[in-house]
């Protein structure tokens, strides 16, 4: 089977064209509290600060641009836990189009009603096995377009558009350490970073207890796996696609896993020295660099990391900072 083309940094390009108007050029800061503490001199990508809370409002909106008037007419559906579901329902409502959104029953329910307040239709699913399968019968029976969570070109494309602001900000970068769930914002924030600096290296990080994308590049095919098992819902993509697959084994230069107790001390940091309150899944690429999973790095070293969501109830938020709380392993 031949690899799937690898999305463009002329693509890229053309998809910042695309958003133009309708996201944030979100902020990117420096940290010398964190820096001090992790050996480098670090700067955060803030996509948490992004329209509906997180970097997938992007991707949506290229890829919807391109459906056809027909494609509009039927509307669309997609699958997510919560991030996606809130960038495209989003993206639709801007097009005028409908949206249908199939979401786990255990689903953030801040993330869930915001879904449903962007105007999506929402499936509450049970069985995240099965999930991919009830959107794609959806599909099906309501003759609508699937805009795929990470697996597709605009997705790809759109994503990257965080990796061009980033090298635009802060040029010179010697690392991006970027958070991987089905892999989307890695594959594009890749292309866009080695198609501008191609000495600058990027670094994937997965929960191990959602690390698809880990596993198949130890198996070189796409992977899926049985069981979910981390608070990051974010990076929870059941399995790898063969696109992003195919970006990351080819762009990125190393992919390493942290625990979910890695990810609550990197969120906590975040909170403490800088004053963001990241999600898990946007705190996992902070987690890499505090729990010292990146090697090679020296005072000089000009690291920057995506955070890259927002989006967390604030119950939940209390219950995983609690000083005493066990963290490891709550979605399932």
């Amino acid at each position: 089977m031949n690899s799937p083309s690898l999305v463009t940094l002329s693509a890229v390009k053309r998809a910042r064209e695309q958003v133009a108007g309708k996201i944030h050029h979100t902020p990117v800061t420096s940290s010398a509290s964190l820096g001090r503490m992790f050996g480098c001199n670090l700067f955060l990508k803030e996509e948490l600060f992004q329209r509906t809370g997180a970097f997938k409002l992007r991707g949506a909106l290229v890829r919807i641009d391109a459906l056809s008037a027909q494609e509009r007419r039927h509307g669309v559906c997609t699958v997510s836990a919560g991030n996606h579901a809130q960038g495209t329902a989003l993206a639709a409502r801007l097009a005028d189009i409908s949206c249908l959104v199939v979401m786990p029953a255990n689903a953030v329910r801040s993330k869930v009603d915001a879904t449903r307040g962007y105007g999506a239709e929402v499936i509450l699913h049970g069985d995240l096995t099965t999930i991919f399968d009830r959107v794609l019968q959806e599909e099906k029976d309501r003759n609508l377009t699937f805009i795929h969570p990470f697996d597709h070109p605009d997705i790809i494309a759109g994503q990257g558009t965080v990796g061009l602001e980033l090298m635009e900000d802060v040029p010179d970068l010697d690392l991006v350490i970027v958070p991987i769930g089905g892999g989307g914002l890695a594959s594009g924030i890749a292309v866009a970073v080695k198609g501008l600096s191609p000495s600058t290296r990027v670094i994937g990080v997965e929960p191990f207890g959602a690390d698809a994308m880990w596993q198949s590049l130890q198996s070189g095919r796409p992977e899926t796996l049985a069981r979910l098992n981390t608070i990051a819902d974010g990076l929870s993509a059941p399995f790898a696609g063969e696109r992003t697959l195919a970006h990351i084994s080819r762009l990125v230069d190393d992919v390493v896993r942290v625990t979910d107790r890695e990810i609550v001390t990197a969120m906590r940091l975040l909170a403490t020295r800088c004053k963001i309150m990241a999600e898990p899944a946007g705190a996992a690429a902070t987690a890499a660099l505090a729990a010292g999973k990146i090697t090679g790095l020296t005072a000089r070293s000009r690291v920057a990391v995506i955070v890259s969501g927002g989006n967390i109830d604030l119950e939940r938020l209390a219950e995983l900072l609690a000083p005493d709380r066990p963290t490891e392993s709550v979605v399932s």
